[in-house]
């Protein structure tokens, strides 16, 4: 049975520490869990136990995992159309796009426009889908979709269970997995949610150059920092945008990833489990790295390549650990061969387009040698 080494966990803790008291991040909190319970959990900066951080993209799962608990019911078929569940979605040649499409972010829409007021009611999201078009064809390239399909897959959740897609999130994922409600939090209980902070410098082209082969990066039109900052908006909080609005502290990532390694609860049928923690759909390469995508239907799987970092489960973990990642450096994962969980949460948002991954790369990577057999 694996235990937790405190001289690792010396390193983790000081390599998180070090940019707060370097004075580039306001604050963070990393935590791992290990058996089903938090085994370390500390915070930095102007952060406490109880203070809660936007989520980002490590929202994503807790929403992809609604739709497999609605798949162990019956209720969704991943391999069906999506207008079968939204006939208004049809239009513009995406009749064809399928649930595991989306979920796989192979659907062909990346950058399909929809924010307020639009996005907030089905209304708003329904003429929003009407209007999207296919930027190539579905199923044949693999470009992340940053919030456009999970707003596709909270419409479905809302059409099959005739409940709002927070609730079901809540009822079907988070609740059992031991978390305080984290998506569409209400604007009078959000007093400690810490503020998200632009923080550095922009690389320079010649770092980007050195590292890339390229001077400029492509601007993604969904996470561009206003769009990021956003989230300090009491009322984008309580909405609760699917692909990126979870709302919660690095201890709730870390319990989790407890429930996704252990099925705590039930939360999916078996079969389901072993298909979407174990089971990858989606080798299409990354057009920036050309890593293959290496996703389940809800997760970043780390893989035997060697682009485990690329994919944001750092350089240690197990082929068979995954998790994923959010903009402003968010971390989370659970590594099945050593049982150990992790979440790690900033709100810094560091504008250093190398700075960042590679803060995240060194972080996952001391996480996940915190256990030996």
């Amino acid at each position: 049975m694996a235990r937790i080494l405190s001289s690792r966990l010396k390193k983790l803790r000081d390599r998180a520490e070090r940019e707060v008291l370097e004075g580039l991040l306001p604050s963070c909190q990393l935590s791992l869990a290990f058996e089903g319970e938090i085994v370390f959990d500390e915070c930095f900066g102007e952060s406490n136990n109880e203070t809660r951080y936007a989520f980002f993209s490590a929202t994503k799962p807790m929403v992809t995992g609604t739709i497999c608990s609605l798949m162990g019911d019956g209720l969704v078929d991943p391999k069906e159309r999506v207008a079968s569940y939204i006939s208004e979605f049809s239009s513009n040649g995406k009749e064809s796009v399928t649930v595991e499409q989306v979920m796989l972010h192979t659907s062909g829409f990346p950058y399909a426009p929809l924010g307020p007021p639009a996005w907030e009611s089905s209304e708003g999201r329904l003429t929003a889908f009407e209007r999207w078009r296919l930027d190539w064809p579905p199923g044949t390239r693999y470009e992340y979709h940053a919030t456009s399909a999970h707003w596709v897959l909270a419409e479905i959740i809302e059409r099959v269970s005739g409940k709002d897609f927070r609730k079901q999130v809540e009822e079907r994922v988070t609740e059992p997995a031991g978390l305080p409600k984290v998506l569409g939090i209400p604007e009078e209980e959000q007093s400690n949610i810490a503020e998200l902070v632009p923080v550095g410098e922009f690389a320079s082209p010649e770092e980007l150059y050195q590292a890339f082969g390229v001077s400029e990066l492509p601007v993604d039109p969904s996470t561009t920092e206003d769009l990021l900052l956003l989230f300090n908006d009491p009322k984008v909080r309580a909405l609760g945008v699917p692909g990126a609005g979870g709302i919660g502290r690095a201890a709730d990532l870390a319990m989790f990833y407890q429930a996704v390694l252990h099925n705590k609860g039930e939360i999916w049928h078996p079969q389901i489990h072993e298909d979407v923690t174990g089971k990858v759909r989606n080798r299409l390469p990354d057009l920036l790295s050309g890593a293959p995508a290496n996703r389940t239907l809800g997760f970043f799987q780390a893989g035997e390549d060697g682009f485990a970092h690329v994919r944001g489960l750092g350089r240690t973990v197990s082929p068979l650990a995954v998790g994923h990642n959010g903009a402003g450096g968010q971390l989370a994962w659970g590594d099945p061969s050593t049982g150990l969980s992790f979440g790690y949460v900033t709100n810094g948002l560091d504008r250093h387009q190398l700075r960042q991954p590679r803060r995240g790369t060194a972080i996952s990577s001391l996480a996940a040698l915190c256990t030996v057999e």
